[in-house]
């Protein structure tokens, strides 16, 4: 064995980089990439020669392989019906949510209220209690008898709070023991907007950004409350990057403890760019912020409630959302966009591209150059795959081998009408897509979206995917907040359940005898949540909607716009029984035929 260290040893010494990919391991960096001020002048004087006029910054943004990636969607209790759960992207890492169950009691968030209910059995369904906030709820996360509430003071554009600052982030744990009587037992807030979290075992790791605001010669700096006491973040305290930005602002990891309320929160503040996105896995929490055309990449270990800064590294392109990221075997991949998409190909200069970065952040593979004029819709990492869609007139579903991490490549594509704005793993060799028909315009190098559509599609044959099957949902007009919002979107394989919230639009074919032209907009005809069968034999297979809308005149449209508290949000099931969700009613259907069991107004 000693003979074998050693050689290996001798040819990394010898060859370096040269050594092949199984004779090499990454290499983790222990020191932190970034610096600390020395002092608030520091500080200050580092802001203020960087400071610009405000702009607007938009702040929206692993066992087995199925398991590794969410797709274990459903629980199961001794005593109890299994039930869904939020559709996550990593397995053993909640994301917080609008709606939540525990397979007995559901939690639901509309506007400023958390509304607590008796869910099963439906028959005996009933409001039980409502927590009232002051602010915005942004999400909620539940862990046994806690609820974590995110609530939002002021939160709003980037660009409102470069110049006063007035954004507040609270982080609440409610003991919810007695449902009926919800106890407020912690309260941990912060200055400035709540960008995003995550949820592992007993911990809330909750990222808030707060503009380092440049006003009257001074900087703002973060203030943190828990409790009856107030901080503030000192100078000292925050790390910096001297990375070049126009929007410097605060990025505060705060992690809280949801079981424990004697354990103290902790925090770790940064002075980087505008946060674009964020990735986590089990140890890493992985934030974005664009740089020209670049995306610089912050890696943060996380662990025992403790947050530290590990690794710094720069990408090509933009990032689209969390799902163009992801960690596995020690390496990190994203697929990233650069240029811009025109309806000329002269004017096009998008690209596409996939890199692998070892957990120093350094680039170790890369694939650039992929669907030139085109920009990425959706991708999704399993295992040693990367699926990829781009479009501009068709749909390439790029299959891409990443079993060696240093040399990335194209196995095969598919190309077809219409997107995926969403990828979904059936199992491994299938993908479900949701997204939009289209339709090649005539008039130019473009395409007309249609109805949204559900694909699936077969990657067994890893050079030659296909599109097994599709339906399409409705004409141009029609949407499904699944298309952005992947917690909207319920997948369940062993009961071969999938349920999407939609708005669907259709043409009156009377008003157009001659046809109607691509780009006719159709008109409102439901919104509810549509519910099909999914199995590799029978493919996709309408079982019909479900709607909370009372009468016609929720449908009618002021433009193309459209809003109403009966539209059903969220879908998920508990045993036998699918329950949907609007900001005004909670309705529960039997399962296999659909009949109304109950429901249950919202207050």
């Amino acid at each position: 064995m000693r003979k074998i260290v050693f050689l290996l040893m001798l040819l990394t010494a010898m060859f370096g980089a040269v050594v092949p990919f199984h004779l090499q391991t990454p290499y983790y960096s222990l020191a932190s990439p970034l610096k600390r001020f020395s002092s608030y002048d520091e500080l200050r004087d580092f802001v203020e020669a960087r400071s610009q006029p405000s702009y607007h910054v938009d702040l929206r943004e692993g066992g087995d392989l199925l398991a590794l990636y969410g797709l274990g969607s459903s629980k199961s209790l001794s005593e109890a019906p299994d039930y869904s759960t939020t559709n996550i992207q990593v397995e053993g890492i909640d994301e917080a949510d609008v709606v939540k169950t525990d397979g007995e009691y559901l939690y639901i968030v509309s506007g400023r209220n958390v509304t607590i209910l008796k869910a099963y059995p439906a028959e005996e369904a009933m409001v039980l209690s409502q927590i009232r906030l002051n602010g915005t709820v942004q999400g909620i996360f539940i862990n046994g008898d806690r609820i974590g509430v995110f609530e939002g003071i002021g939160s709003g554009s980037y660009s409102v709070f470069r110049r006063y600052g007035a954004a507040r982030t609270s982080v609440k744990v409610y003991d919810v023991v007695d449902r009926e009587s919800p106890v407020l037992r912690r309260e941990v807030s912060l200055n400035g907007s709540y960008f995003n979290s995550r949820m592992i075992d007993n911990y809330i790791y909750t990222v808030i950004m707060q503009p380092a605001s440049y006003i009257e010669n001074e900087v703002s700096l973060p203030i943190i409350q828990s409790g009856v006491d107030t901080e503030t973040i000192q100078a000292s305290e925050i790390y910096y990057s001297d990375v070049p930005d126009q929007y410097y602002a605060f990025t505060t990891i705060l992690t809280v403890d949801v079981l424990n309320d004697e354990e103290e929160p902790t925090y770790k503040a940064f002075l980087l760019g505008a946060t674009s996105g964020m990735y986590v896995s089990l140890d890493n929490i992985y934030i974005t912020f664009p740089q020209g055309e670049n995306t610089h990449i912050h890696r943060f270990r996380i662990g025992g409630g403790e947050t530290t800064s590990a690794a710094d590294g720069e990408v090509s392109g933009h990032v689209l959302n969390q799902f163009s990221m992801d960690e596995y075997g020690g390496y990190f991949r994203v697929a990233t966009t650069t240029g811009h998409v025109a309806r000329s190909w002269t004017q096009a200069s998008s690209q596409n591209h996939v890199y692998v970065l070892d957990l120093n952040l350094t680039v170790v593979g890369r694939l650039e150059g992929l669907a030139p004029g085109e920009d990425i819709h959706s991708a999704r990492f399993m295992g040693d795959r990367c699926y990829l869609v781009t479009f501009k007139k068709t749909d390439p579903l790029f299959v891409i081998d990443l079993e060696d991490p240093y040399t990335p490549a194209v196995l095969g594509k598919l190309k077809i009408p219409g997107y995926s704005d969403y990828l979904h793993p059936y199992d491994e060799n299938h993908l479900i897509g949701v997204g939009k028909e289209t339709v090649e315009a005539e008039e130019g190098d473009f395409a007309w979206y249609q109805g949204v559509k559900i694909s699936l599609f077969d990657v067994s044959d890893i050079e030659n995917p296909t599109e097994m099957t599709k339906y399409e949902i409705g004409d141009r007009g029609t949407e499904s907040p699944a298309l952005s919002d992947h917690k909207a979107f319920l997948f369940e394989r062993s009961k071969n359940l999938l349920v999407l919230p939609v708005l669907v639009a259709e043409i009156d074919e009377e008003k157009y005898p001659n046809g109607s032209p691509p780009n006719t907009h159709g008109d409102y005809v439901f919104q509810g949540a549509y519910v099909f069968d999914v199995s590799l034999v029978e493919g996709i297979v309408f079982k019909g909607g479900i709607t909370h809308m009372e009468n016609d005149n929720d449908l009618i449209k002021s433009g193309y716009y459209f809003f109403t508290p009966y539209a059903v949000k969220r879908a998920l099931y508990i045993g036998n029984v699918l329950y949907t969700i609007s900001d005004k009613k909670l309705k529960m259907n039997d399962l296999q035929s659909l009949d109304e069991i109950n429901q249950v107004a919202l207050p």
